[in-house]
């Protein structure tokens, strides 16, 4: 994110680069950059006969070169962006010549989403040197909630540590959709609010009671009634509840409660760094800890690891995803 600010300032400052080659797994840092430059680089009435826009699937390395060598008319500068460049990965070496000798004049940017360029061969090297290379990291799921709580800050906004959970367990780490999600809720909710469980409850139509992050919680405590309640509306809205993802969370934090018994230092901080997590959660695990002792941590990964096979129909044919759950939480909770 910094680097990304960097590249912004940069650009606003007037230090333009005559070559933007972004990629990586993650595409909203792709897509912010390469909107940024595309609305901020030229004015207005520069755009009509300097600003175009070339798509990997329908043009080849030939064609961005020959758009990209030509002078811009009545302006400083033209840009060219040429977006899904993934599409020309078997090819997108033969830029090398035209990112040795960049036409000064203009900015080209290439979108290279899901992939990278390999940076031992030539044309990573040059464009490193001549103009600006950034690589956009797929975050990990405990690093999204972060995430969020900085780009909310950004906008003069708080959010609640649960209510960030929500939304990384309905959206995944998928920073533009959860993106889109945040901008509906600033359209909705003063600056200088914080965004609360009942927020996105009420404007993106996930549950603050029947949620993956309250049944977590429910086992953690031992609260039988309330994890069972969890599980029924699961098993009457599958849909909106996927057993896999269900599953896969569950797993996810019994590895974190096997880990947090291991550690040497129980301390809030310690348990925080080590875990991934926010330090507001700490008390959870440590929780659930005591409730589920190391040796029955492990039995209860087995039976989530045998629940995962039964919910991809082996030796399990046609049997219902909410059976499924409940006989998992009978072996989780007794």
């Amino acid at each position: 994110m910094d680097e990304v600010k960097q590249i912004v300032s940069d650009i606003k400052n007037g230090n333009i680069k005559p070559i933007y080659f972004l990629m990586g797994e993650e595409p909203y840092y792709i897509d912010r950059i390469s909107e940024y430059i595309d609305k901020n680089v030229l004015a207005e009435e520069e755009k009509g006969f300097n600003q175009m826009v070339l798509y990997g699937r329908d043009v080849s390395i030939d064609d961005i070169v020959s758009n990209a060598k030509r002078f811009p008319m009545m302006a400083e500068r033209q840009v060219v962006i040429v977006k899904e460049a993934q599409e020309l990965s078997r090819t997108i070496e033969k830029l090398v010549d035209y990112a040795e000798n960049p036409q000064p004049s203009t900015v080209l940017v290439v979108c290279y989403k899901y992939k990278k360029i390999d940076k031992r061969k030539k044309l990573y090297k040059v464009v490193a040197k001549n103009g600006i290379i950034f690589e956009s990291k797929k975050l990990y799921e405990n690093q999204v909630a972060d995430w969020i709580k900085r780009v909310l800050a950004g906008a003069k906004y708080a959010i609640e540590p649960k209510a960030s959970q929500m939304l990384v367990e309905f959206l995944g780490t998928d920073l533009g959709k959860i993106n889109n999600e945040l901008e509906k809720l600033k359209l909705i909710i003063p600056s200088g609010s914080q965004i609360t469980a009942n927020h996105i409850e009420e404007n993106i139509g996930i549950s603050k009671d029947f949620n993956n992050f309250e049944l977590r919680k429910a086992i953690g405590i031992k609260d039988s009634i309330k994890a069972h309640r969890i599980i029924n509306y699961f098993a009457q809205n599958p849909k909106d509840n996927p057993l896999v993802v269900t599953i896969s969370l569950l797993y996810s934090y019994f590895s974190q409660v096997l880990q947090y018994h291991g550690l040497p230092d129980k301390s809030q901080r310690s348990v925080a760094t080590a875990l991934k997590i926010n330090p507001y959660f700490v008390k959870d695990y440590s929780e659930a800890a005591n409730n589920y002792p190391m040796k029955k941590v492990s039995g209860i990964i087995a039976h989530l690891r045998e629940a995962d096979i039964k919910s991809k129909g082996v030796g399990a044919a046609n049997l219902p995803q909410g059976d499924i759950l409940k006989e998992l939480l009978v072996k989780i909770m007794r």
